[in-house]
């Protein structure tokens, strides 16, 4: 544990990848139902544990007892009659780092934005200015959003001022139940509030990739919770990501779909039954800030699934700093985003490449909700994802037929900064007129 010298207490998190093979779990593609994997399995040893593509019935969790050699078992399943593909379900682990706060995250005066009250610094900080946010407002009033935006992410604080009138009630994959309350994960005496102490720097442990840094204004009461813990190391990401969204398409339902712990910790298939449910439950958008550990041909299946239903999907670069492929951002259905500085440089952490990125967009000290009814500053490539998914949504506000290509190549008319940064910097104004005329 580090401890530094500050104002206010500072929850700071950065998210990374290390590979780890959940050898005895395992998704398998039929080509014959239900029936076939429980035929495959009984020939094989392994147990069906549920199905992952909700009533399309094709794909299938299995696991593989202690007693079978994983490797000899998973070559007898592949080769088996009536399976299509096999694949681990990989389970990937967080890295660390940090930042300080910016001065909007100070800004707390409160101020009306769209039927709730916010803080100044939120709606007015520098982010908004650069991607032109206000200008494009100023010129097309409607374009708030629609549609749904599911967030494929660790869950969403369901009483969040800011956020309770937009929220769809989701599903927690974690725990198999209606609702995906990322609270539920943390228990608390009392409910925190802002308040100045010292800072404490935390560390820990995640998966999936959730791609994060963040810094929250909160007390003591969970300090006690969080510190030096890593079961709660991604505790508030997905309620960040949420409110980058509304901020930006302050009119849209959004969606929580909970696949990762408070630790960061999330399986590929979890992942799965989250695009899936997304699917099944009508989304126009899936926010996807997170990459997994690995090429997931199965996510590959899934997301060109949600392509040919014209589900437009976007993705996180990841917070590596190198010129590299990761998925499901590298997937050419998918819109990869990198994080730039508020210099309209790109961010040192930010992966990049004309492979990897599609545009980029401020990633670095992004104000944004919080669990409990406070407020973060966020520092990574998860946090300027959901500037281009709620764009995606108010460009569908005026142009209702866009699909992936048609968001794609109005999200494409941005500032360049770099060939690295794909078309260069999100402009909402450009992206928004560009989508009205197409």
């Amino acid at each position: 544990m580090r401890r530094h010298t500050w104002f206010s207490f500072f929850l700071l998190l950065l998210l990374g990848t290390i590979p780890v093979q959940a050898a005895q779990r395992l998704i398998v593609r039929v080509n014959n139902g239900s029936a076939g994997v429980q035929a495959v399995c009984v020939v094989v040893g392994c147990n069906v544990v549920e199905g992952i593509d909700g009533a399309l019935g094709e794909v299938f969790l299995v696991t593989l007892p202690d007693t079978l050699d994983p490797t000899v078992a998973f070559q007898l399943l592949r080769g088996a009659q009536g399976v299509v593909n096999a694949e681990p379900d990989l389970l990937a682990h967080t890295a660390d780092a940090g930042s300080q706060a910016p001065p909007a995250l100070t800004d707390t005066t409160p101020t009306s934005y769209y039927g709730s009250t916010v803080p100044h610094g939120y709606v007015s900080q520098p982010a908004t200015q650069i991607v032109r946010l206000m200008d494009m407002r100023a010129s097309f009033p409607g374009a708030t959003g629609t549609g749904i935006v599911a967030v494929i992410d660790n869950g969403v604080d369901p009483q969040h001022p800011a956020l309770r009138n937009v929220l769809l009630p989701g599903f927690d994959f974690t725990r198999n139940l209606d609702g995906a309350d990322e609270t539920l994960d943390v228990n608390l005496f009392s409910t925190p509030v802002v308040i100045g102490v010292p800072p404490q720097w935390v560390r820990g442990n995640g998966s999936g990739r959730v791609d994060q840094s963040t810094a929250a204004v909160v007390d003591q009461s969970t300090a006690a919770v969080v510190d030096g813990n890593p079961q709660y190391s991604d505790f508030g990401h997905g309620t960040m990501v949420a409110g980058v969204i509304h901020l930006v398409a302050p009119t849209v339902r959004i969606l929580p779909l909970k696949v990762f712990g408070s630790d960061g910790t999330g399986y590929t298939s979890d992942i799965l039954r989250g695009i899936y449910r997304a699917i099944e439950l009508h989304a126009n958008v899936l926010n996807m800030s997170f990459h997994l550990a690995s090429y997931s041909q199965e996510v590959d299946i899934a997301l060109n699934y949600a392509n040919s239903l014209n589900i437009i999907s976007v993705a996180a670069a990841g917070n590596d700093g190198q010129k590299t492929v990761v998925y499901p951002a590298g997937l050419s259905v998918v819109m990869g985003v990198a994080s730039t500085t508020n210099n309209d440089q790109l961010s040192s952490f930010s992966n990049y490449g004309p492979k990897l990125v599609w545009v980029a967009a401020p990633g670095e000290g992004i104000v944004t909700t919080y669990p409990y009814s406070t407020y973060a500053a966020a520092w990574g490539t998860s946090f300027s994802t959901p500037f281009v998914s709620g764009t995606v949504a108010a460009i569908l506000s005026v142009n209702s037929l866009c699909n992936q290509g048609g968001s794609a190549q109005a999200v494409a008319h941005a500032q360049p900064i770099s060939p690295d940064a794909g078309h260069g910097r999100l402009d909402v104004y450009q992206a928004i007129q560009a989508a009205a005329i197409q």
